[in-house]
């Protein structure tokens, strides 16, 4: 893979330096948010846009929020990849305005929080797949639930979902981590030495790409007791699993009239989970760049992307596609 990886690094540079002038789509404005998975999103879009549509492009350094913001105001950036609705209560009425539009599921399982346990120990103990299992056998999983650490929304949840469940009482401790460091690094500890694991965690992440892990059924989701269970002062904490969080690309709506093509490009642009979570891990574990998990992406996944592309753009890619 490294050998295939300088080489197609090698082509990526010949191609920057051939003129595009027969598509030349202007300037292209798109965020790269404080983020890997998006990071990673952007790099492979910004490659894709350049050599096979001829666009100049600007990365522009953001967040759900500060994106969603500035293209109701200033109408930049053009394009925002992975803009997490839930996080981002303007959207949906720049969308009914007519300002922005919905391309795409990006990550087209949506973000995914769940409680968690590894697939070595669903295997050996499938019980243990339902939360009614784990509070019947509480030791199986080592008698403990590995908690978000404080300031994480998803602690608020988790500490609400305890009460509902009634972890302690069924004889599962809560263990409140200090840091997201520590919480995956009690997953790799406990992987490494085929341990039992009981607790949070969220995808796409390099952690769940590296380690197989099985979701707990926590039972349906409602949306009325997943609202409490995010306030600090709810009142009467009820049991309710996670919803899948839609993580979308949005487009300025003047900029899709200008540009077609590449709307119909980012329409198109989209990776499941597990494709990120091993592209993450990957680079994580090679201490690698955007680009350079871009470039992996590019070699590994031709059957996906080569799909994304009008028949021009495929043209000018041959090389890479063989």
């Amino acid at each position: 893979m490294r050998k295939i990886t300088i080489g197609l690094a090698g082509a990526l540079s010949g191609l920057a330096m051939m003129s595009t002038s027969a598509q030349a789509c202007g300037q292209v404005t798109i965020t790269e948010m404080n983020w890997a998975s998006s990071q990673v999103v952007t790099a492979v879009a910004k490659f894709i846009m350049e050599q096979g549509y001829g666009c100049k492009v600007k990365k522009v350094p953001s967040a759900t929020v500060t994106a969603v913001a500035s293209m109701a105001e200033t109408n930049q950036p053009d394009i925002a990849t992975e803009v997490w609705v839930n996080s981002a209560a303007l959207y949906p009425k720049l969308v009914k305005q007519g300002k922005v539009k919905t391309l795409a599921n990006v990550l087209s399982d949506g973000g995914e929080e769940n409680w968690w346990i590894p697939k070595y120990l669903a295997d050996k103990h499938p019980e243990l797949k339902t939360i009614d299992g784990v509070l019947k056998n509480p030791k199986l999983v080592g008698s403990m639930f590995h908690n978000c650490p404080t300031g994480w929304g998803c602690r608020i949840a988790n500490d609400n979902l305890k009460v509902a469940f009634k972890l302690e009482e069924n004889g599962v401790k809560v263990f409140d981590h200090g840091s997201g460091e520590t919480l995956s690094s009690s997953l790799a500890s406990a992987y490494a030495d085929k341990k039992p694991w009981f607790g949070y965690y969220w995808a796409p992440t390099a952690v769940l790409g590296k380690y197989a892990m099985v979701k707990v059924d926590m039972g349906p989701h409602n949306a009325e007791y997943h609202k409490c269970n995010q306030k600090k002062d709810c009142a009467t904490p009820r049991k309710s699993s996670y919803p899948s969080a839609p993580v979308l690309t949005a487009i300025t709506t003047t900029f899709a009239k200008r540009e077609p093509a590449i709307a119909e490009l980012m329409s198109k642009v989209s990776f499941t989970n597990a494709q990120m979570g091993e592209m993450l891990a990957w680079k994580k574990d090679g201490k690698k760049t955007s680009d350079e998990t871009a470039v992996y992406f590019l070699t590994k996944y031709k059957s996906i992307w080569g799909n994304w592309l009008n028949a021009d753009a495929k043209k000018k890619l041959s090389a890479l596609l063989k």
